[in-house]
C-alpha cells in the first residue's frame, strides 16, 4: 500500500537479471560476503560493503555508471521521484536529513505540501541497487531497467519493500532479489566473474583495471579480460 492508498500487485515469477548485470553485482556480493568489514557495534557490514564498492564504481565513471546504489525515492510523488544531487543529476543526494529539512518541511513557494514526515512510514524508500538504461540520465521510472534488493543470510525478502520497489519501477517484473546463493562465490577469479568493461558504458573502456580493482580489491588478471 502506497502513501496515496493505491496498491501495486506483485507476481511471484520474475525473469531474473541479464548475465552482464549478474556478473557485476556478484563481483561485489562475493567479495563482501568474505571480507565485509565490521562496524563499531560488531555487526558485519556486508550491505554497506556492496554499496561502497558500487558507489566507488559510480564515482570512477563520473556518476555515469548504470548501477546506482542506495538512491532515495520520494514515494509521495507520482511516479516516485529519485532524490538527486542538485548539481549532478545522475548522483544520488548524499544527505537525506538535509534534503528533508529543505524540501519536505519547508517546500519552495508554490510547491506542493507533503504530509508531516514520519520515519518508517514509507514516505522514502531506498533500493539497494537501481540499474538504469541510460547512465547519462537520472534513475527516474522511465529509465529503470531493474531494481535489485540484495540480501545476505539470514535476511529474508521483505514483502513491503517489494511492493514499494514495484511502484518505483511501475513494473513488478523489474524487481529482483539476489544474494550469495545466486552467485558462484566458491570459485574466485573464475571466468564467470570477469566483467566485460564495455557493459559499464563507454567511460569504462579507459578505466578497466581501475574498475576491476574497485569492485574486487584485487589486481586485474593478466591479460585484463574485465575490470
Amino acid at each position: 500500500m502506497s502513501p496515496e492508498g493505491t496498491t501495486t500487485t506483485v507476481r511471484i515469477h520474475r525473469p531474473g537479471l541479464e548475465p552482464e548485470d549478474q556478473k557485476v553485482l556478484c563481483s561485489a556480493i562475493c567479495k563482501c560476503k568474505d571480507t565485509p568489514g565490521i562496524g563499531k557495534d560488531g555487526r558485519s557490514l556486508k550491505q554497506s560493503c556492496v554499496s561502497g564498492r558500487l558507489k566507488a564504481l559510480d564515482e570512477a565513471l563520473a556518476h555515469r555508471s548504470i548501477y546506482k546504489p542506495e538512491v532515495n525515492y520520494d514515494m509521495t510523488q507520482r511516479p516516485p521521484a529519485p532524490i538527486m544531487d542538485s548539481s549532478v543529476g545522475t548522483k544520488g543526494h548524499d544527505w537525506l536529513p538535509g534534503w528533508i529539512r529543505k524540501y519536505w518541511e519547508t517546500p519552495p513557494e508554490g510547491g506542493r505540501r507533503r504530509p508531516p514526515f514520519q520515519p518508517g512510514e514509507g514516505f522514502i524508500r531506498r533500493p539497494d541497487v537501481v540499474i538504469v538504461k541510460d547512465p547519462a540520465q537520472p534513475p527516474t521510472q522511465d529509465n529503470i531497467k531493474k531494481i535489485v534488493e540484495i540480501k545476505f543470510p539470514p535476511d529474508k525478502p521483505n514483502r513491503e519493500q517489494t511492493f514499494a520497489y514495484a511502484r518505483i519501477a511501475d513494473d513488478e517484473s523489474k524487481v529482483e532479489v539476489m544474494g550469495p546463493d545466486d552467485c558462484n562465490c566458491s570459485q574466485p577469479e573464475s571466468e564467470s566473474n570477469k566483467v566485460p568493461a564495455e557493459q559499464l558504458g563507454p567511460a569504462a573502456a579507459a578505466a578497466g583495471a581501475l574498475l576491476y580493482f574497485l569492485l574486487t580489491r584485487r589486481p586485474p588478471p593478466r591479460p585484463v579480460m574485465g575490470f
